[in-house]
């Protein structure tokens, strides 16, 4: 008998909660009728056929593979498939047409003689033979493309400099075939003036050092290294000081021979590591080629322990000293650094545009000089500090800040996922020097990283490497804005000026108060002019690595710890830890529909950026403010930079507009729950710092103020303080001036109080603001009010209203106060017998206090006398006690973001995190809410003091320690059911 039976085939629905990176393969879907618009879900309706008894059967040739539907997220992997994709039914009708015009048939239903034998066994039989076959060739795709980012990374990595060396060399031959300079940008023009004198320069110092028989202390390192190379470095190491950290167009002369000596000393291991390599067979790739020299380590270290063990030490003494990879001091780094700079500045000259006048002789004059400069004598001091600085020609200044595209970034984000980290130097970058933990040079916290074991950390590197495998891309619609209001001036949207002010010009009159207010007029327009020039270069910077990274399909960023256990991008300029410009510009590479959640959390976000107290309104509130400006939104997406540049007003107005087009294409789509975005949405703690400490201290009232406890909307703990402060303040602007000294000024403030006055001396608080600290921050804020003009007056004020802040926060968060003592008590206790006060986070990271007496070390280098600042034995006491609460907070946060972190991929997740802001796609939000919810109340169910105090018990058993603070009896699982805890 002919049986038959109906098949189609429908769109799968999206789930909200998590999301599968691929759907499995469906069963039974080698189908042969084109697709209609019912379930999947029924396995007997797969297709209609008809099936005598002959056993002749017109199948696909060669059957039709079936491959999993796949999201946006993957297009870009997958559009250079060789082999067919079924990812729409767009695609799946061609296909079946394709085959039905091969064997002459048109009809709408394909009938199959379908002989007894045939039975679904068999059809499952050649899915699974047609699916295999896919994935293999997918994993040979996916493998192809892995190795070639992977060897473009490598390049990037180790042939850098290289490179560059090869481009000024190409320069140069160029300059000396035509007879004539190429036509290049300013500063680019520059380098490759000095690059030649400089690279002659260090080739005779090379050969001077082989030739001598006395040789300097610097001879047997810049032998290390081709000349060419070593002066592109210096060159390039030079200008990027100049960009992000100069003073007035110097540098230290000691900041910039150790930056200098860390660059030559790490191309070196990369250059020897080549050198080594070239040894290998050609067939081997550069993985392969690490991997042996890693076994050779391996090997050597074998080999040494079995010597000590049988005390032939003289056997040892000479394996150690084959071995390359001792580091280099810093007087070490500092000399051959201090020797190349001298080089430099012998060589490397500028001459203004030239004179339309021949009698004039050109003007040459050398790019940089040797100078002293003298610090800043403080009052009483007898004893006069100079230290020596590289100043630049006011020529180089001019067009600095418009040369980031041609200068080297270190630590560029990577084409493929970083290594995992297993080890405090093994991770991170393929070929760059990687370190688990930003040590600053602190022998005591490297020694306590090292030796912890490797199951110990496990935790931490899960966190870290799975923040790096976050897969990012540049948002190139956002850039193009950028790029366009960069080119006409900047100015807006919180971008620099790209002009200057102009300087004041001096007044004809000889009275001596109008000379006097010029020299200040004068001193301020240089100040701001300076503080431009550093921002602009700051911009340039962000943005040069933006369009280098802009073609790519996605790039990573390696991530590791300050001393605290808060986790960082290692790269410095374009990241998501920065500026609301480089956040605008990032998104994740991976997309996902939005979903009915996800598209309410979009309008959330939005007007979480638009801020301007729109972000202290309950959800619901935010929602109806997206809804009542959706023309302004439409508006700004379309027109961002000639209509009515409504995001302009936000607080974060790159993030505001990405949103904006983000939430454009969602609501002008026939599916809005079906768009795809690529867009990070930010869940932020509430006054974070806080919110630690009320956990700690289980305080009912501090809780609430911080939204550990569900609530209509949010609570807003600035506007609780100011409120508190202005009544203070108003009490005593009616007392008797006669007898109450504050009296005068309360009136004075009385109408200036708000919640911008007392927000930055709340935030932090916690992390143990003075009252010093707390009376500048309030004395910023007093003058941008522009209320107090008299300077005198501003500083009592300041004064006057720091204490009432402190005071109020000391009412109100009496239990974070008293937990905030308890831990400056045990610090002093400790400090005072010299010891640093060290401790170990829940994930088991073991934090030391940095902060030591400093020791001056002399070196003499053939510029000057350098003092190199090294780290002493004896600890700062005061330092130990009043940055121990502070860093005891960021290690309890680092760990709870690190937490969330690794659930988050546990859960299918995509996630970054800035310290208390977590990231993830809009359909996700929710999931990840509950994830950071359960986490932070999984982390203060730990005992988290008392497990303190007896690690200090057991580390310094000879000491007596306070006992705890008292504590409340707030119960933890209310966080799970706050919504504005992270909101």
């Amino acid at each position: 008998m002919a049986s038959t039976t109906t098949f189609s085939i429908q769109h799968p629905t999206w789930t909200t909660s998590k999301h599968p990176k691929f759907h499995k393969p469906y069963k039974n879907l080698h189908f042969l009728s084109n697709p209609t618009s019912h379930s999947l879900s029924n396995p007997s309706s797969i297709y209609s056929s008809s099936f005598p008894l002959s056993p002749k059967f017109p199948l696909l040739n060669p059957p039709l593979p079936f491959h999993p539907l796949h999201d946006s997220s993957h297009d870009r992997l997958l559009e250079d498939f060789e082999i067919p994709t079924i990812c729409s039914h767009q695609k799946l009708e061609t296909l079946i047409k394709f085959d039905q015009i091969m064997h002459g048939e048109s009809s709408k239903k394909v009938f199959i003689q379908d002989p007894p034998w045939i039975s679904a066994h068999f059809w499952k039989g050649m899915y699974k033979l047609a699916n295999k076959k896919v994935k293999v060739e997918f994993k040979d795709i996916e493998k192809r493309k892995y190795n070639l980012l992977r060897r473009r990374q490598i390049r990037e990595e180790t042939e850098a400099w290289e490179r560059m060396a090869d481009e000024y060399r190409g320069l140069v031959r160029e300059m000396c075939e035509r007879k004539l300079a190429p036509n290049l940008p300013y500063v680019k023009g520059l380098l490759l003036g000095w690059f030649e004198p400089l690279k002659e320069a260090i080739e005779k110092e090379q050969k001077m050092e082989k030739s001598k028989k006395q040789k300097s202390a610097f001879s047997p390192n810049i032998e290390l290294l081709p000349a060419d190379k070593m002066a592109v470095i210096v060159m390039h190491k030079m200008m990027g000081l100049l960009m992000v950290g100069h003073e007035d167009g110097c540098v230290r002369v000691v900041q910039a021979a150790v930056q200098i000596g860390m660059a030559i000393e790490q191309e070196v291991r990369i250059h020897n590591f080549l050198e080594k390599t070239k040894n290998y067979q050609r067939k081997k790739t550069m993985h392969e080629v690490q991997e042996t020299m890693d076994k050779e380590k391996e090997v050597l270290r074998k080999r040494v322990n079995s010597l000590i063990r049988r005390k032939r030490l003289m056997e040892v003494q000479n394996l150690v000293k084959q071995d390359e990879t001792k580091p280099w001091s810093r007087g070490t780094q500092a000399k051959l650094g201090s020797r190349l700079i001298e080089l430099l500045t012998e060589t490397a000259y500028v001459q203004p545009p030239v004179n339309q006048s021949e009698d004039i002789p050109p003007d040459v004059r050398p790019a940089f000089r040797h100078i002293f400069k003298t610090l800043t004598k403080n009052p009483g001091q007898k004893i006069v500090k100079k230290y020596g600085v590289i100043e630049c020609d006011p020529l180089i200044l001019t067009g600095l800040d418009g040369t980031a595209k041609h200068m080297l970034i270190p630590y560029f984000p990577m084409l493929v996922p970083p290594k995992k980290w297993k080890g405090y130097d093994k991770g991170g970058h393929l070929f760059l020097p990687s370190y688990v933990m930003r040590t600053h040079g602190s022998r005591q916290q490297q020694v306590a990283v090292r030796s912890v074991p490797g199951k110990q950390m496990q935790k931490v590197f899960e966190a870290l490497d799975t923040l790096g495998n976050t897969k990012w891309r540049v948002n190139r619609r956002l850039l193009d804005v950028v790029e366009r209001i960069w080119t006409s001036g900047g100015n807006i949207a919180g971008l620099v000026d790209r002009e200057d002010i102009p300087i004041p010009e001096k007044p004809s009159s000889d009275d001596l108060t109008e000379i006097q207010k010029w020299k200040w007029s004068v001193r301020k327009a240089k100040k701001i002019n300076q503080e431009r020039h550093s921002q602009r270069c700051d911009t340039e910077l962000k943005l040069s690595v933006a369009r280098k990274l802009k073609d790519e399909e996605g790039f990573y960023y390696p991530h590791n710890l300050d001393f605290r256990g808060r986790a960082y991008p290692m790269h410095p300029h374009l990241t998501h830890l920065s500026s609301d410009l480089c956040r605008g510009v990032l998104e994740f590479e991976e997309g996902r529909p939005l979903g009915k959640s996800g598209l309410r959390w979009l309008k959330i976000h939005l007007a979480n950026l638009y801020s301007g107290g729109v972000e202290k309104l309950s959800h619901d509130g935010r929602l109806a403010f997206v809804e009542n400006h959706l023309s302004e939104i439409f508006d700004s997406a379309k027109n961002p930079v000639n209509g009515k540049r409504w995001w302009l007003k936000a607080e974060d107005p790159f993030q505001c507009l990405a949103a904006c087009i983000n939430l454009s294409e969602a609501l002008n789509s026939a599916s809005p729950h079906t768009v795809i975005s690529h867009l990070p949405i930010h869940q932020d703690g509430s006054c974070n710092g806080l919110q630690h400490y009320a956990a700690l201290g289980r305080d009912t009232l501090e809780a609430a103020a911080v939204n550990l406890v569900a609530a209509e909307k949010p609570s807003d703990v600035y506007s609780e303080i100011a409120v508190r402060v202005h009544e203070i303040i108003r009490r005593d602007s009616s007392k008797d001036p006669a007898t109450n000294p504050h009296a005068l000024l309360a009136k004075i403030l009385v109408d200036q109080v708000d919640r911008k006055l007392v927000k930055q001396t709340v935030m932090t608080s916690v992390y143990g603001v003075t009252y010093v600290g707390a009376r500048e921050q309030i004395k910023r804020r007093l003058e941008e009010k522009g209320h107090i003009t008299d300077d005198r007056l501003l500083f009592s004020a300041a004064c006057y209203t720091a204490k009432v802040t402190l005071t109020a926060l000391g009412e109100l968060f009496q239990a974070a106060r008293d937990i905030m003592s308890w831990l400056g008590d045990c610090a002093k206790i400790i400090a005072s017998e010299d010891q640093p006060v060290q401790w170990t986070t829940p994930l088991g990271l073991p934090v030391v206090q940095p902060y030591y007496k400093t020791e001056r070390h002399l070196i003499k280098t053939s510029l000057q006398i350098l003092a190199l600042q090294r780290e002493g034995s004896s600890v700062q006491v005061r330092k130990q006690r009043t940055a121990f609460p502070p860093n005891f907070v960021h290690s309890l946060d680092g760990s709870h973001m690190m937490m969330t972190a690794v659930a988050c991929r546990d859960a299918g997740l995509c996630f970054a995190g800035v310290h208390d802001s977590f990231w993830t796609h809009a359909t996700d939000v929710d999931l990840m809410n509950r994830i950071l919810r359960e986490k932070f109340v999984e982390l203060y169910n730990m005992p988290i003091l008392e497990n303190l105090l007896e690690d200090f018990q057991t580390s310094y058993p000879t000491l007596q320690f306070p006992p705890l603070p008292e504590r409340g009896n707030f119960d933890l699982q209310k966080v799970l059911r706050s919504p504005y805890f992270f909101n």
